[in-house]
């Protein structure tokens, strides 16, 4: 039913991961294949390409879903319909920003310094230069092939380049001016295939299944036994999404409790629920949540 396209590059494993989690595996005789398969009924084919052509393939109905980043929607004006944020990235769940960098003895404080003619290198020369157009700056926009950080300032005055951290930017002797953009990993469709309600209801069950992987990541289940005189204290400490299950153990003198927890707190968690009264605590990995 659907031919779904993922991206090739740096959020290539992540997202193969993604799918692997969420029990939809891609499949492909090797990891240079551009063709791939998913054993689910509902997608025909799988394509893995680079992320900068994948909008326009899309919106062009040449596949029906695709996987990319927000800046690359924005930097080729792809004509799609956003099915929502796919909270992950190539390291972490945080977004990547798209800024404006000089380098750190440059007398450029923002970006009303930038004089008239200022030589700009970036990957994304279109959104660059419609960016720069817009707050009233001439720029002199040169595509980069990569390594845009390296060409300031000995060939260019200032970069617009991808960060997710700063580090590299840093490490570059460069420091941010602005921000263009704020990217996540989106998932999206055409129209054509967003009005088409067989293929609209698939790619809605996919999403559920790949928001389900992401809501799990970075928490876990604790399930617990507590007597019934340490009942509260425990309960009260406990983090939940809702409220935690709590059910009477037979003999009705304790309780089982079992809550979701995120997995950055389970190192402090844990102890505090033992000086509370809780006994016999397992701590399990979740696969999935499904609200």
């Amino acid at each position: 039913m659907l031919k779904l396209v993922l991206p090739k590059g740096s959020l290539e494993e992540a997202t193969l991961q993604l799918f692997s989690d969420a029990d939809l595996p891609v499949r492909r005789s090797s990891a240079v294949d551009y063709r791939a398969t998913v054993d689910d009924p509902r997608i025909d084919d799988v394509r893995i390409l680079r992320p900068q052509e994948i909008p326009s393939y899309v919106a062009d109905g040449l596949f029906d879903l695709g996987i990319a980043g927000r800046d690359w929607i924005e930097e080729t004006s792809s004509d799609v319909v956003s099915l929502g944020e796919l909270r992950y990235s190539k390291a972490t769940s945080r977004p990547v920003r798209i800024v404006v960098a000089v380098p750190q003895d440059s007398a450029f404080a923002s970006l009303s310094d930038l004089p008239d003619g200022v030589r700009v290198s970036s990957e994304y020369p279109e959104l660059t230069r419609r960016f720069f157009a817009d707050r009233g700056v001439n720029a002199d926009v040169r595509l980069s092939y990569g390594a845009t950080e390296a060409k300031a300032p000995d060939i260019v005055d200032a970069v617009v380049d991808l960060t997710e951290t700063g580090r590299a930017l840093r490490a570059a002797g460069l420091r941010i001016i602005d921000e263009i953009l704020t990217s996540y990993t989106e998932i999206f469709t055409n129209r054509a295939a967003y009005e088409d309600p067989a293929k609209r209801r698939a790619m809605t069950q996919i999403k559920t299944l790949l928001d389900g992987v992401l809501d799990a990541r970075g928490r876990v289940l604790v399930k617990l036994n507590v007597g019934r005189e340490h009942l509260d204290a425990v309960v009260n400490l406990l983090p939940s999404m809702k409220a935690p299950t709590v059910n009477e153990l037979w003999g009705g003198e304790a309780y089982a409790v079992e809550t979701v927890v995120p997995k950055n707190q389970i190192n402090v968690l844990i102890p505090e629920l033992l000086e509370r009264g809780a006994t016999d605590i397992i701590e399990m990995p979740i696969s999935k949540i499904v609200p």
